[in-house]
């Protein structure tokens, strides 16, 4: 969760969060807790069309829900205990919109690999079928005989 969220969440001001973060850095590893790069957040940014004058001053903590569950064990209160609750809640349900996600794409390439080995084996039919075609020796549709009709090009 990008921190001006956990800050909304939590009902504090975003710097107000940050402080207490950069105050406690030690219990925030990197596998609870980094910041978004310049062109992470640029990227991030783009994705929710705002306005470029205003806001923030510096790239954003995102936290995980190792994070999560650090917090509950240093906030007591009834407020961030249901907080905690909802963000663990979602990060079960993101875990396994992830996880369908995943098996629907491995689905899907298991259906291309089929197809890809069906249009080979289909491809490979035709093959056998025009050097069966080339290998028969037929005799041709028409006897030969003489055209009749109007000839181009002879004196009538």
């Amino acid at each position: 969760m990008i921190d001006s969220d956990l800050a909304t969440l939590k009902g504090l001001e975003t710097k107000v969060l940050n402080q207490a973060v950069r105050r406690n850095i030690e219990r925030f590893p990197n596998d609870f807790m980094f910041q978004l790069t310049k062109d992470e957040w640029a990227n991030l940014r783009s994705q929710f069309v705002t306005a470029s004058w205003g806001g923030r001053r510096n790239e954003p903590f995102v936290f995980t829900e190792h994070w999560v569950l650090m917090l509950s064990s240093v906030l007591n209160s009834q407020r961030a205990i249901q907080v905690n609750i909802r963000i663990m809640r979602i990060f079960n349900q993101l875990r396994t919109a992830i996880m369908s996600e995943t098996d629907i794409r491995l689905e899907i390439e298991k259906i291309k690999r089929s197809l890809d080995n069906q249009d080979k084996n289909i491809e490979l039919v035709f093959q056998y079928l025009d050097e069966l075609n080339d290998k028969i020796k037929r005799p041709p549709l028409l006897p030969d005989r003489e055209m009749v009709g109007y000839k181009i090009g002879e004196n009538n």
